[in-house]
């Protein structure tokens, strides 16, 4: 299993692994995603290169499984606040 490092505030490193939450940096829109969105990384790719990343409704519906590049997603953190939104129809 490959992971990506990235740095946390304090510049520390962090690892982004299967299964972590991580945030949208851009909006995808053709897939009906916007920056800030959360989601669950379900596959690493290329030692951190890449994600396939789930992003599901809060009643548990997957709105889609998207690959991404390691610089459209970043951690979440757990002094974070999530934000909600109506999915876009």
């Amino acid at each position: 299993m490959m992971y990506a490092f990235e740095s946390d505030s304090q510049g520390e490193p962090t690892v982004i692994r299967e299964l972590d939450e991580v945030v949208l940096t851009c909006d995808l829109p053709e897939q009906k995603l916007a920056s800030g969105d959360i989601g669950t990384v379900v596959l690493v790719h290329g030692e951190g290169r890449g994600y396939e990343v789930e992003f599901m409704t809060l009643d548990g519906k997957t709105i889609g499984v998207s690959t991404l590049r390691a610089d459209q997603v970043r951690q979440a953190h757990a002094d974070e606040i999530a934000h909600a939104r109506p999915m876009a129809s």
